[in-house]
């Protein structure tokens, strides 16, 4: 672990009680689910439906052919039994320390709220929401695992459809709204486990107008330079570290 940037990191947590942390997918490769775009990502790894994931995860072949999509969704985007890491659960205790005051997140598995955090923005939506698209009944996650193929609402039989974006759908105007405020409004910015390439979420930082900017990857990102602090390490050792 990088000891000297973390202990900045650690003094500015110390000192704060205004931070916001933006995530992605990152944040839960330690609890066992993989990302999208490393070597060993899904988008690299999936190969067996004569398409990219980025096409099978769009709007219209979501429309066009349902049972594919539910086939690769279910087999390849769904972890039940993934657990809070240590990145989710110190960013809970921050939040009930007073400190932190949101998580603007992308991910779509909902671990943030089953570590314990509250204020979480999540501008991809959750595989834990689903809805009927005829009568708008909304259903769990295990509503649709327990459906074989394309998942149907039991009242009125239209198309149950996850309560996430799909490429070729915009972001929900109210998730947008809360997170551009929280991020201005913040006194500390944290920012880990995103390559910080899928847009239009990655230009959320742009909004920060403070001078403690914090990276957490593994990785290099497009916004190294723009850091008032870079630490390369393991988020969930990182955040760890600073909240004990």
């Amino acid at each position: 672990m990088s000891m000297q940037n973390t202990e900045k990191l650690k003094e500015m947590i110390s000192a704060s009680d205004n931070i916001v942390f933006f995530g992605g997918a990152g944040v839960s490769t330690e609890s066992g689910i993989p990302d999208f775009r490393s070597e060993k990502g899904i988008y690299n790894t999936v190969h067996k439906y004569g398409c990219s994931p980025e096409t099978i995860l769009s709007h219209s072949f979501f429309m066009r052919k349902p049972e594919i999509f539910y086939d690769f969704y279910k087999t390849t985007m769904i972890y039940e039994d993934a657990e809070p890491n240590e990145a989710h659960k110190a960013l809970a205790r921050l939040e009930k320390m007073g400190k932190l005051k949101a998580v603007v997140t992308q991910n779509i598995d909902g671990l943030h709220q089953k570590a314990g955090s509250e204020k979480v923005y999540e501008l991809h939506g959750s595989v834990l929401r689903n809805y009927c698209m005829k009568c708008r009944k909304p259903y769990s996650l295990a509503d649709i695992m327990a459906q074989e193929g394309v998942p149907r609402c039991p009242e009125c039989g239209g198309m149950i459809k996850p309560d996430v974006v799909l490429y070729e759908e915009g972001l929900d105007d109210w998730q947008i709204r809360q997170s551009v405020k929280a991020i201005s409004e913040a006194d500390v910015l944290i920012v880990g486990g995103t390559s910080l390439n899928v847009y239009p979420a990655a230009g959320f930082i742009n909004y920060y107008k403070g001078n403690k900017l914090v990276l957490i990857n593994m990785s290099e990102t497009p916004y190294d330079r723009h850091a008032d602090l870079l630490i390369h390490d393991s988020i969930g050792k990182v955040l760890k570290y600073c909240v004990e």
